[in-house]
């Protein structure tokens, strides 16, 4: 009987170890799981990252576009103003310059007491 209780004892430890072994490969089984899931959603994340820093890079690049169109319509105006009021001051200039000429005229003719 002690026999028969002996090889009962060490069947039952064996088959505890055994179950053991099989916990610990399951557990490790999960933990490799774990981090291929980490893996995948690391990888999920930066390309969502890459994605949403290009979306940026398209969006900036459009308001510095909008700035430069800005600024460039606002030189181009700045130009026609600066031509015009040029143009306008020319022709005060010559408008100064015959009156002066009707002056001298009139000075030329007229007697000087």
């Amino acid at each position: 009987m002690t026999e028969s209780q002996s090889r009962y004892s060490i069947v039952e430890r064996l088959t505890q170890k055994k179950l053991d072994i099989i916990s610990e490969t399951l557990e490790l089984d999960d933990d490799v799981k774990r981090k291929e899931q980490k893996v995948e959603q690391l990888k999920k994340d930066m390309s969502e990252w890459e994605n949403d820093i290009q979306q940026d890079i398209e969006r900036t690049r459009r308001l510095k576009q909008r700035e430069i169109d800005k600024v460039e319509i606002s030189s181009e105006n700045s130009k026609e103003r600066k031509a015009a009021k040029e143009n306008a001051l020319k022709e005060k200039i010559k408008a100064i310059e015959k009156a002066l000429e009707r002056i001298e005229e009139i000075s030329k003719t007229s007697p000087t007491n």
